[in-house]
């Protein structure tokens, strides 16, 4: 085999060599998703059910994370939040990724008043920190998971159009964009189907680590009363339960913050291996 044949078998074989993050970011929300789909399955006892008789039960053989103040197992109810949560980090963020990369395509192919219009769209969005936006506009429209996805909405699409339009625009200099001019292709179709494909990495990746941090939001919104509601299974709700028997029954608030840790390290370990393996790939 010649020197650059030998080469290419090699790179060939490191790109379809999956990094050890996605990996295990894989296999972490692999299983949380099959927990998130199928509840009943891996939970012990209905999340909303009452039992005054084992109020503030520690973690036991019974009850392995413990019961909470109106007796309700909190390893049955951790477990169906998993449901509530992992819904959370997909509709809050994939209406800001579809229509942010759709206008960040426009915006950086076009260029000139667009792109000054975008610019001030921007300074004006991160002038203010995105918790707080959102608690404001939530504020406004009433407390539940829907008005949280129209908030989120109405903020983070910005995000990921900044992205796609500043790759965009590195992209539409190079050659291959002029060939397609010179081709006659029309506009969108240089755009969607030759430019975007090449720019969409960092979106991707950024969307990966925006659900971990939709989780974090959703379980934020939860904690203050603005996102789920009471007696619904989400870790905020949970957190906020047991947020007075912080010293006498730790184990209410406590399981739930594990929950959310482990979750976002999946989605944060899936990013970062999905960027290397777009990366390779380019």
């Amino acid at each position: 085999m010649s020197a650059p044949t030998a080469k290419a078998a090699h790179s060939l074989v490191q790109w379809r060599k999956p990094p050890r993050s996605l990996i295990w970011g894989g296999i972490i929300l692999g299983l949380s998703l099959i927990v998130a789909i199928w509840p009943s399955l891996f939970a012990p006892y209905d999340p909303t059910s009452f039992d005054y008789n084992a109020l503030l039960k520690p973690p036991s053989a019974a009850h392995p994370f413990g019961t909470d103040s109106f007796g309700r197992d909190v390893l049955s109810r951790v477990i169906h939040a998993y449901t509530l949560d992992m819904q959370i980090a997909v509709f809050a963020t994939i209406g800001p990724f579809i229509f942010g990369t759709i206008v960040g395509a426009f915006i950086g192919y076009a260029g000139g008043i667009w792109e000054a219009i975008f610019g001030r769209i921007v300074d004006a969005t991160i002038t203010f920190p995105f918790l707080v936006l959102v608690i404001a506009i939530v504020s406004v429209l009433g407390p539940g998971l829907g008005n949280m996805y129209v908030a989120v909405g109405v903020v983070g699409w910005v995000f990921y159009a900044r992205l796609v339009a500043a790759e965009i625009k590195v992209q539409k200099r190079l050659d291959y964009a002029d060939a397609g001019k010179v081709m006659g292709y029309a506009p969108l179709r240089i755009v969607f189907r030759h430019l975007l494909p090449n720019a969409i990495t960092p979106a991707i990746v950024y969307w990966m680590t925006d659900m971990a941090l939709a989780i974090l939001l959703g379980s934020s919104l939860g904690y203050l009363g603005l996102g789920a509601q009471p007696p619904a299974a989400e870790w905020g709700v949970q957190i906020a339960d047991g947020k007075n028997f912080m010293n006498t029954a730790w184990w209410i608030s406590v399981f739930p913050g594990v929950a959310i840790v482990i979750t976002g390290l999946g989605f944060s370990l899936a990013g970062d291996g999905v960027a290397e393996l777009l990366r390779v790939r380019r």
